[in-house]
């Protein structure tokens, strides 16, 4: 365990799941080509990602409770073969249902990716690194979207579409080939090790069951839920259309995208070290997150004309903090679950986040050719997006309102079980105040 070997593992199959985010990340950049190429609305746009991301979320479950059986290994190889196949169809789409099925293959392939990586840290590594090495996990992933905003995008504007696909194709393929050589479940044989498998089916899905009822599991769905999707929505699809409505060139757009990836650099190593000192205090790190996207968004949507440059940074920044925010819902499953129903748990919190983000990502696309209807703009005008955007609200209400029962339901769980009694945020602040004072 913390072996050398063991970070060569995590590096592999981190470059794995970096692959997996460049073929995800794609269309984010892509969006205006998108309707250029295939001659659809903004509403059949949304079709592409949404498909995609509704593959996603639809397969975390399945492929959770497939971790649990088959092991990370197995499920890393089998995702990296859909990624590259999928974006090989999208390469060579002269239409947009060819190109659905790609997205479909995509989605499919991402899902298995990163749920895979996670469980296989636990395998690998041990102790207070644990929670560190998973926030480095997600953190770096997300050079795949740097990859696609860059090199991607100007390979697709100097090149063309298929070119540009069928290189990111290419590149999942030596991943594909580097996962297979070095990427193994762990340092000991894992049906007879201190991490062991289910033998059955059966027992897999006995395991998911226990992993469902957990207050604990569901902390974390609602976690990933409330913290990841907004900054989903913006990079994946609908991000770079709304900049370019804001009059940003596509480089400049790319950019922004850019920010984000580096905020997380700086903000996942930080809540990293916050998780493992304070614990109990997870959940309010989540809101926090929350509460900082919200008061930002509403600026940006009520700012009146044009948002002003450095407060799109700041939108950026919160949503880039939000991403490795949603990786504290990892850390709930963790803590809430044996190890050996690692996988269920950590699929069924990769839900959340992603199900707000399709169901937003499709929202948007509907409220954007309503509203240009309604204004006689174009479709990607700032005035129709500040319209369309506002969705965020009802869908993240709601998943804050659930993340509150939630935690109160885990809360009670630690009293009952473990005598840990958790109070109001506040309580503990005036008695650490109260406390220094004293001495």
């Amino acid at each position: 365990m913390n072996s050398r070997r063991a970070f060569l593992v995590w590096g592999i199959a981190v470059l794995a799941y970096v692959l997996a985010v460049v073929q995800r990340s794609t269309l984010g950049v892509s969006g205006i080509d998108a309707q250029e190429r295939f001659v659809v609305s903004a509403a059949v746009l949304s079709t592409l990602a949404v498909v995609q991301i509704a593959v996603y979320a639809a397969l975390q479950i399945p492929v959770g409770i497939a971790l649990d059986r088959f092991g990370p290994r197995r499920l890393v190889l089998c995702g990296a073969v859909l990624l590259v196949v999928g974006q090989a169809v999208v390469a060579v789409s002269p239409t947009i249902g060819p190109a659905i099925v790609g997205r479909v293959l995509v989605g499919a392939g991402d899902a298995m990716t990163f749920i895979s990586v996670i469980r296989l840290l636990p395998m690998w590594f041990s102790g207070r690194i644990l929670p560190q090495i998973s926030q480095w996990t997600g953190n770096l992933g997300q050079v795949g979207q740097v990859l696609s905003a860059f090199p991607f995008a100007l390979l697709l504007h100097t090149t063309g579409w298929t070119t540009a696909y069928g290189v990111a194709a290419a590149a999942g393929t030596v991943g594909l080939v580097l996962a297979f050589l070095f990427v193994r479940n762990g340092p000991v044989p894992v049906r007879t090790g201190a991490i062991p498998l289910p033998h059955s089916w059966g027992g897999a899905l006995r395991t998911f069951r226990h992993a469902v009822r957990r207050p604990g599991t569901q902390l974390g769905f609602w976690s990933h839920y409330v913290t990841q999707s907004s900054g989903t929505v913006f990079s994946l699809l609908w991000g770079v259309p709304m900049l370019r409505g804001l009059g940003y060139t596509p480089t400049e757009a790319a950019g922004f995208l850019t920010v984000i990836v580096v905020t997380g650099f700086v903000a996942g190593p930080v809540l990293g070290v916050l998780c493992a000192r304070y614990p109990l205090r997870r959940s309010n790190l989540v809101l926090g997150c929350v509460a900082l996207l919200a008061a930002v968004w509403t600026a940006v949507l009520l700012w009146p004309g044009q948002p002003p440059t450095w407060l799109l940074v700041l939108l950026v920044v919160a949503m880039g903090i939000g991403g490795p925010g949603s990786l504290i819902g990892f850390d709930f499953a963790r803590s809430f679950n044996p190890v050996g129903a690692l996988g269920s748990a950590n699929g069924l919190v990769n839900v959340g986040g992603f199900l707000a983000a399709f169901v937003m990502m499709f929202l948007v696309g509907t409220l954007l050719d309503v509203a240009a209807r309604a204004t006689g703009q174009t479709v990607f005008a700032w005035a129709n997006f500040r319209i369309a955007l506002t969705v965020q609200y009802v869908v993240v209400g709601f998943g804050v309102l659930m993340l509150l029962h939630a935690r109160r339901r885990t809360r009670r769980v630690l009293h009952t079980e473990e005598g840990i009694r958790v109070g109001p945020l506040w309580v503990a602040l005036v008695a650490r105040v109260r406390k220094r004072g004293v001495q």
